[in-house]
């Protein structure tokens, strides 16, 4: 299936065209949770999304969605001017721009728009090394849930030429209003480890006093209600205290993926001289997590993990045996 096919025409056409708006268009590798995520977002800002996945699973299901896929990613190439990559992580994206380097039909000035977490150093060398093939790459990590992506409630942070946001700034807001520049490429992946590393922390404070406020007899909602009404309020209390209070761990984020993450946390920050003791107890958390199966169930699920290191009995009730 083709653009021409259903009346769409790529972003880059769209200033020269007569009459109303075309229907604008844009690829999507990356069929997963965040890459379903953002077709659903753009979707309902007016955009057609073009995806390919090396998952034939993953196709499929976007094809049900009511989205268009591509016979390959050479294909893709072919028929619009922007891919947005929603990938695992920067080995990905460098196996992406491989591929796409070998499309002879490939669209002029073809821009990658790169939402993964991945890994900032590599990310400027293949910068440097896609401008020599005249291909532009922006980063564009988003911090937040797939569901907060599919709502326009994540947060993009933008590392990249400030002329090439400027360029893709229609698709950017369609994605996100909330928008960081942070620099050069590089930095959008600096910040996103950065703030991943406090809110992952925030998240297993979250779970670690949840276990603990309900060892010491207290309603678990009842708790969290508290929490959201006190100084100890977080975004993590927000978006994932119900959960782990209810057992809820559908993936709208996944365990295996934050370790990935907290991994390249540690080794980065092993580069720049900084320990992160915090952090590396949070990586034995999650490695054990895996370890237990968890590794495909959402974030919320590291309450598991804390769980399974409390003792089955308590020693003595803290139970209140009368009124004060």
């Amino acid at each position: 299936m083709t653009l021409s096919s259903l009346g769409v025409t790529s972003d880059s056409s769209m200033a020269s065209s007569l009459g109303p708006p075309p229907t604008r268009a844009v690829g999507l590798v990356g069929l997963g949770l965040v890459g379903c995520a953002l077709a659903h977002r753009l979707r309902t800002q007016g955009w057609t999304c073009l995806g390919w996945d090396v998952s034939a699973q993953a196709c499929e299901q976007f094809a049900q969605r009511g989205h268009v896929v591509t016979a390959d990613l050479a294909s893709l190439a072919s028929q619009v001017s922007t891919l947005v990559l929603a990938v695992y992580d920067t080995a990905g994206v460098r196996a992406v721009a491989e591929q796409l380097l070998q499309a002879p039909a490939r669209r002029p000035h073809l821009a990658l728009i790169d939402c993964s977490t991945g890994h900032p150093e590599q990310l400027v060398e293949l910068h440097e090394w896609l401008h020599t093939h005249g291909i532009g790459l922006l980063e564009a990590p988003l911090s937040g849930s797939s569901a907060q992506i599919a709502e326009g409630e994540a947060t993009l942070l933008l590392g990249g030429d400030k002329a090439l946001i400027t360029t893709h700034q229609a698709l950017l807001q369609a994605i996100s209003p909330r928008q960081h520049h942070l620099g050069g490429v590089g930095m959008g992946c600096a910040a996103k480890l950065a703030s991943n590393l406090v809110l992952g922390l925030n998240r297993v404070a979250l779970a670690e006093g949840l276990v603990f406020a309900q060892r010491l007899g207290l309603d678990p909602q009842a708790f969290i209600d508290l929490l959201l009404d006190s100084p100890a309020r977080s975004e993590a209390v927000v978006s994932k205290g119900t959960q782990m209070v209810t057992g809820d761990f559908e993936p709208r984020s996944r365990i295996r993926q934050h370790l990935k993450d907290v991994d390249l946390m540690l080794a980065m920050a092993q580069q720049i001289g900084q320990q992160l003791p915090m952090t590396q107890t949070h990586q034995q958390l999650l490695q054990q997590a895996v370890a237990a199966g968890d590794g495909e169930l959402d974030n919320a699920a590291v309450i598991r993990e804390i769980e399974r290191r409390t003792s089955p009995t308590l020693p003595v009730s803290t139970t209140p045996t009368g009124d004060q």
